[in-house]
């Protein structure tokens, strides 16, 4: 066994990944110090033993701070997922201990997911009080990150392409066509038969440029000759858009079941836009697989799921 070897494998403690992305975190020994509550001196000292123990130098000491080295990226991008699996194993453990059944940390992408993960929530209650729910808003590039990272359990949402899932296991869960949307005041809510020009003279809510739906969605507009104005809102939040296409004459764009809610009734447009994103599923990271509630969360979007498949074909 080398060097190196012994010292991760026997050597290497929970201490020193605090430290390590303490360090990482700040770049400074007295800020490290003072949130770790020890002297400069003690922080100085603990790195220094472990690059000393490591055979390697993990930081570089510039004029702007303490900068990471190739050796210490690599050991503090493991560190951050190491110390993740052991928040994790400290939150099922505490479950058990206080006779709940776990905890579930979900990454939801909002746009796609505002109904299908309310109502596996509420099976999810149903079938097992005991598990609680940690539920996050954002966007595919702030949410995959934290999955591989092991801060999330799932992603629910709008599946990316393909190409982009890299080590996350995906289940596809609800096929929900893309549809043009306005509210019912609007005016051309009241026709039934419209041309795509007819689109012209209203302004957008539209995705966020780098959303997975903002591409496709400006293709399908330009193939039917309907340039974007300049007269625009760039959002993600289901909230605002509905809100906003209450007192408006703005037309947006989102999956079938969000635009058909009561609670908000909006006015679905009379036009097909082709298949622009896959379905909406649920991600894992296959590396860490999922715990027991991870698992439970999973069948109940799958129920979900179906329930509002066949909500959608008996309408």
């Amino acid at each position: 066994m080398s060097e190196l070897d012994w010292y991760l494998q026997v050597n290497l403690k929970a201490r020193h990944l605090h430290l390590l992305v303490a360090v990482d975190t700040y770049r400074n020994l007295t800020q490290v110090a003072d949130v770790t509550h020890v002297t400069v001196p003690a922080v100085s000292k603990s790195l220094a033993e472990l690059e000393r123990g490591l055979g390697l130098t993990l930081f570089s000491r510039t004029a702007q701070g303490l900068v990471p080295t190739q050796y210490g990226e690599c050991l503090i991008r493991h560190a951050r997922s190491m110390l993740a699996i052991l928040h994790q194993a400290r939150d099922e453990l505490k479950a058990l201990s206080s006779g709940t059944e776990g905890k579930v940390h979900i990454g939801m992408l909002p746009a796609s997911a505002s109904v299908l993960l309310p109502q596996a929530l509420g099976l999810l209650k149903q079938r097992s009080p005991g598990t609680n729910v940690v539920v996050i808003e954002g966007t595919t590039s702030s949410l995959l990150p934290e999955l591989w990272q092991g801060r999330l359990d799932l992603v629910v949402g709008r599946l990316p392409p393909p190409d982009t899932l890299g080590s996350f296991e995906e289940k596809e869960l609800l096929e929900e066509p893309v549809t043009l949307v306005t509210g019912r005041h609007h005016p051309l809510a009241r026709r039934k038969h419209l041309s795509w020009s007819d689109l012209l003279p209203y302004p957008w809510i539209l995705p966020p440029i780098g959303s997975i739906l903002r591409d496709p969605l400006e293709r399908a507009l330009e193939a039917n000759d309907v340039p974007l104005t300049n007269n625009y809102i760039e959002t993600l939040s289901i909230h605002v858009v509905r809100a906003h296409l209450q007192v408006s004459d703005f037309i947006a764009v989102m999956g079938d079941t969000p635009a058909n809610d009561a609670t908000q009734p909006l006015h679905a447009l009379p036009l097909s836009l082709p298949r622009l994103l896959r379905p909406a599923g649920v991600l894992w990271n296959r590396n860490r697989g999922l715990t027991p509630s991870a698992r439970l969360m999973v069948a109940c979007l799958e129920e979900a799921a179906q329930r509002l498949a066949a909500k959608a074909h008996g309408a």
